[in-house]
């Protein structure tokens, strides 16, 4: 068994609905318990972190960062790194904004520093960029051409529907990677031992 942590802040519920995707896609994978934790709730389920194989961590883009949310919720995590605890875990990232582009990538930087800083082993989206072609499509897997982690477009005007399907199915895509590695990871030590 598995477990994976997905810890997000959501403003208007769009990443929280890229956040639920990355859960399916990490459930569809044999073994994987996942647990998905709003940043609100992050010190209360403190112990769910800790337990975590892999923690992907989700924030909407805001001016061009992370959410102030998801900013304390970062902060937060310091006494996790005067204690190592997250030490040799998983991590991979998510973030949603309005715009195509919206500065998204320093939402993903800002994310990986926080799992440098904490020891951890960064998952990467690992998809070759969608929709960059002429006989590309808006419904291609990793249409914004990401590598780092997942940048999701959402319409502003809308609810979750203003969400493509592939900015979804990327993010099962996202999950099922992270599981997969996290499988690979929890029982490369046994191996070794053997």
């Amino acid at each position: 068994m598995t477990n994976i942590a997905i810890v997000y802040h959501s403003g208007y519920g769009h990443t929280q609905a890229v956040a639920e995707a990355v859960a399916a896609g990490a459930r569809a994978v044999g073994g994987a318990k996942v647990n998905l934790i709003p940043v609100a709730e992050a010190e209360a389920r403190e112990a769910e972190l800790d337990a975590a194989d892999a923690i992907v961590f989700g924030s909407p883009t805001y001016m061009g960062g992370v959410s102030a949310d998801f900013a304390k919720f970062k902060d937060w995590t310091s006494k996790k790194w005067m204690a190592r605890a997250w030490q040799d875990k998983l991590a991979a990232g998510f973030t949603v904004s309005a715009s195509w582009g919206g500065d998204k990538q320093n939402t993903l930087y800002q994310l990986i520093t926080l799992a440098q800083q904490q020891g951890m082993v960064w998952v990467g989206l690992g998809l070759a960029p969608g929709y960059n072609h002429s006989k590309g499509t808006p419904d291609d897997l990793n249409r914004t051409g990401a590598s780092l982690g997942l940048m999701a477009q959402a319409h502003a005007d809308q609810g979750n529907e203003g969400i493509g399907a592939s900015e979804l199915a990327t993010a099962q895509a996202l999950g099922k990677r992270v599981a997969e590695a996290a499988r690979r990871w929890k029982a490369a030590p046994l191996a070794q031992a053997a």
